[in-house]
């Protein structure tokens, strides 16, 4: 699917319509991952990036990857740490 959407002139400088497609793509996978409308993989995808580059994205822009609490984290690390029976 295409979607076109008309640009101030002011707004787009001296960038390419290459990088802009790019940073609307980019920003636009963010917003659906923050929201929890698409996966990891899925956010990365639409980006146009690998799933580690998403997550670096994701570390710039300050997007938790890992919805984990600090409580749920330490009880599986008991549960690593416990010896095997």
């Amino acid at each position: 699917m295409q979607i076109a959407i008309e640009l101030p002139n002011d707004f787009v400088g001296m960038q390419t319509e290459q990088t802009i497609a790019k940073e609307m793509r980019s920003a636009y996978a963010l917003a659906l991952f923050k929201a929890g409308r698409v996966s990891l993989a899925e956010a990365a995808e639409l980006a146009g990036l690998d799933i580690y580059g998403f997550m670096s994205l994701c570390k710039d822009e300050r997007i938790e990857v890992i919805d984990t609490s600090r409580d749920e984290l330490l009880r599986e690390m008991q549960l690593v740490s416990r010896p095997s029976a």
